[in-house]
């Protein structure tokens, strides 16, 4: 289907690909992974014939149809459906020509011609594609007009799907997608009849979706057979092995200088030293293969640890105007919490997170938050706060103009910006770029809370990877809206969903709530007997999770107050030592050190006794939660 030769492209100079190829028979379902900025899109766009190669082929078998999805998302009076059912042209060109023909002969040709088409069907299955990507069908029948520009770049994604081309190419499809469209997405592409080549950075979706990985490394491309799970293990295997050889080869060249060095000057030994020198030159150790690993990123702790609870929720609701979208929640946030809010686009997830962040104030009931607290909101339309004509190095100097040069670059680094890319004007950055410096900038203070909406869009994976390992070691509270499902397993122990106009607590793991949108569309609990099981089935859920909760509640509660008194004793302490480390602190009463050194004692002491309790009961907490598992 896609045969790709030696190809060689540069932009601006900079080279991205050097006599690359590439083999993707029919029918493959392959995945397309490398880092941010090496220049996947842009195989893409030469792909599609927008761009021309410098060097060597790139072939698609002849009168195949290549399909993308639209870079312009559509936007008029058009209904949405009729959008989808457009990008089938042979059929929307056919239908035209009928009303208009007047040859029996050709009449005849052309609804023979609509028939092998399957057009009598289309409607159905372009209205089905739409309600899997989210669309009921009172949206699927409104204009475009009235759609944000996310939901009209599902519009072209569901286009492009409909119009089924033989060489399907997607990039990033989930960034638009909230959890239940990339696991419709995910079944759809699986059982997709013609050949699919998909940029993605969403592990689960490359281990359920495709076939084969095409990696793009050091301006080449490599085809590994499997999953991405699969990929991994195949190249950490084949980097160990290379090293190895490598290894065994420059072990096996310094032997032989060694006998060279010593004998080369002997006229007894001359022959034998010029045989190695000949055999050293024959010799050459495999390059070295090497990750090229993501800088980590790097929150700054609270200053300040609030009290438990955090937030509390009684009786509010939410909305827009005079519009209400969320009514009824009632709940809390702890310091400690880590939560996933789940849920259908358009169920009011993103307007709780502008709740929580101060951007929309409650209509009813009573919100109540910490004294000082201070909250950091991530979200992507966020990114247009960015200055394009700024570098990442002034936008740092605005928040630190006191501080020296080196200070403030060391700041800029702490976001995962190498040299280069501080002095880069953000209209320059690429998307996973914007995303480290937006989240740098809103996390500088060392806020008491997290909420990060769609945060791994634009991110590589090994940027996804430094995310949860920042996200893990961050001491505040987090919530998460993410379709990344692996983001959500490795940072959050709480799941919260967004449905029927206010927003809950979801008494299962994200596996179950997985099955249950599967089952669902796929039929299986429809029927009201279904539906009374499904209630009964949530309801001894949340009795059995609460019941749980109950027990090990008061362990919990003593774990976060031993966390609070240690980080208050841990202040008392720095701040001691901040004193003794001063030497004018020597300068006056003797009687003073003495104090302060008392002082040092005793809170290490105090430090030391509170860290073992606490590691007592959080060993005691994960025996209990095992034991509840």
């Amino acid at each position: 289907m896609l045969t790709i030769t030696n190809l060689t492209y540069r932009i601006q100079g900079r080279p991205l690909f050097e006599e690359a190829s590439l083999v993707l028979p029919d029918g493959a379902k392959t995945g397309f992974v490398g880092k941010n900025g090496t220049g996947k899109t842009t195989l893409f766009h030469l792909i599609q014939g927008h761009l021309a190669a410098e060097g060597g082929t790139i072939e698609v078998n002849r009168k195949a149809r290549v399909g993308a999805v639209a870079q312009e998302a559509p936007a008029g009076e058009i209904t949405v459906l009729d959008v989808v059912l457009s990008a089938d042209k042979e059929r929307t060109a056919l239908l035209a020509e009928a009303e208009h023909a007047t040859d029996p002969h050709r009449i005849g040709d052309i609804h023979t011609r609509l028939a092998e088409i399957d057009a009598h069907t289309a409607e159905a299955r372009a209205s089905t594609i739409l309600k899997g990507l989210g669309f009921e069908k009172d949206r699927q029948l409104a204009p475009t007009s009235e759609l944000s520009g996310g939901w009209r770049m599902r519009v072209s994604l569901a286009a492009v799907l409909f119009s089924q081309p033989d060489l399907l190419l997607l990039d990033e499809p989930t960034n638009y997608l909230d959890l239940e469209g990339t696991l419709w997405l995910e079944r759809y592409l699986q059982t997709y009849p013609y050949t699919v080549f998909m940029i993605s950075h969403d592990r689960d979706l490359l281990n359920k979706a495709v076939t084969s990985i095409a990696h793009l490394e050091h301006r080449k491309l490599t085809l590994y057979k499997g999953a991405y799970d699969t990929f991994e293990e195949t190249r950490r295997m084949q980097m160990e092995l290379n090293n190895k050889a490598r290894e065994k080869t420059l072990d096996q060249i310094a032997h032989l200088q060694k006998f060279v060095d010593r004998f080369k000057a002997k006229a007894t030994k001359a022959a034998q030293a010029q045989a190695r020198v000949k055999m050293i030159a024959k010799l050459k150790p495999p390059a070295a293969m090497f990750d090229e690993t993501s800088l980590p990123f790097a929150f700054p702790n609270p200053k300040k640890v609030p009290a438990s609870p955090m937030i509390t929720f009684d009786g509010v609701s939410v909305g827009y105007g005079d519009k209400v979208i969320l009514r009824h929640i009632t709940n809390r946030i702890d310091p400690d919490d880590r939560i996933a809010l789940i849920g259908v686009n358009g169920n009011g997830k993103s307007t709780f997170a502008k709740l929580l962040a101060g951007d929309l104030k409650p209509m009813g009931g009573e919100m109540r938050k910490g004294k000082g607290l201070e909250i950091a909101y991530f979200a992507q339309h966020q990114l247009d706060k960015l200055k394009p004509d700024w570098t990442p190095f002034e936008h740092v100097v605005e928040l630190m103009p006191y501080d020296s040069e080196a200070r403030r670059r060391s700041r800029v680094a702490q976001m995962g910006l190498t040299t280069s890319r501080m002095d880069t004007k953000v209209k320059n950055l690429s998307g996973g770029e914007r995303a480290r410096l937006l989240l740098g900038l809103i996390t500088f203070g060392g806020p008491g809370m997290l909420i990060l909406d769609e945060p791994t869009n634009h991110l590589d994976i090994d940027s996804r990877d430094a995310l949860v390992a920042a996200l893990n070691d961050y001491q505040g509270a987090v919530l998460i809206i993410s379709h990344d499902r692996h983001l959500i397993d490795a940072t959050v122990d709480k799941l919260w969903i967004a449905q029927n106009g206010t927003i809950e607590e979801f008494d299962a793991d994200l596996d179950t709530y997985q099955r249950q949108i599967t089952s669902n569309s796929n039929g299986k609990s429809s029927g009201k007997a279904a539906q009374v099981g499904a209630v009964d089935d949530r309801k001894a859920l949340r009795q059995d999770a609460a019941a749980r909760r109950a027990e090990v509640a008061p362990l919990r509660k003593s774990i976060r107050d031993l966390e609070q008194r240690l980080a208050r004793l841990r202040s008392e302490l720095a701040r001691v030592e901040t004193f003794l480390a001063d030497p004018k602190t020597y300068d006056g009463a003797p009687e003073r050190v003495v104090l302060l050194g008392k002082d040092k004692a005793r809170f290490e002491g105090e430090i030391a006794r509170a860290e073992e309790t606490w590691l007592m009961q959080s060993e005691a907490l994960e025996a209990a939660e095992r034991a509840q598992a």
